[in-house]
């Protein structure tokens, strides 16, 4: 049995596709098997936020561009996919960006597609499951929704602007600072940014 690491990663329709898509391409390059799932809107998102980012004879997957012989697309619609049993055991899922809506059918128990069936089983495996929330102002039902997520073990990583580490190359090394603490909580080593105390 292959000692690789095994992470999901949902991609919902919020804002935020640049952060999946650089924690995707570190965790490959970390040599970890990445799980992709994601929602009709999410492709959207993508495709706006992301734009034609295909080569010249590079084949399109859920992110143009993006291929490699670890990481493994299913659709929302796929329930036969590994993520969808707790047998399969994923070593941790993160959801990046997540809709309220996402959160709020996480909160609630609702499996309704792929993405949302594998969350459920992370939290009832007691496996770990990192949402990346993408809303403001959060209202008070956001708020309620995200702590019934945290009071079942889910960790909640909104992607928050960082200044002390004095970012000079704008969005991109905000970007690496965000996927730096999700790194940091599915425990994959890196140095994304300069850390505090260490600059």
């Amino acid at each position: 049995m292959s000692d690789r690491r095994r992470i999901g990663v949902g991609i919902t329709g919020a804002s935020g596709a640049p952060i999946a898509v650089r924690l995707i391409e570190v965790l490959l390059e970390s040599d970890c098997e990445v799980h992709l799932t994601c929602s009709k809107a999410g492709r959207l998102v993508i495709q706006e936020e992301l734009g034609p980012r295909q080569t010249a004879g590079t084949p399109g997957g859920m992110i143009p561009g993006l291929q490699h012989d670890q990481l493994l697309e299913f659709s929302e619609r796929d329930f036969y996919a590994p993520m969808a049993s707790g047998s399969s055991r994923l070593d941790a899922m993160v959801i990046v960006p997540c809709t309220m809506g996402t959160i709020g059918a996480i909160a609630a128990g609702t499996s309704d597609n792929l993405l949302r069936r594998a969350a459920d089983v992370m939290i009832k495996e007691r496996r770990p499951l990192i949402v990346v929330p993408r809303e403001a102002p959060l209202s008070e039902i956001h708020l309620e929704n995200l702590l019934r997520l945290a009071r079942a073990g889910v960790t909640v990583i909104p992607p928050v602007l960082t200044f002390y580490q004095s970012p000079g190359d704008g969005v991109a090394e905000q970007i690496d600072f965000v996927v730096s603490r999700i790194l940091d909580h599915v425990g994959i080593d890196n140095d994304l940014y300069a850390r505090w105390g260490k600059r």
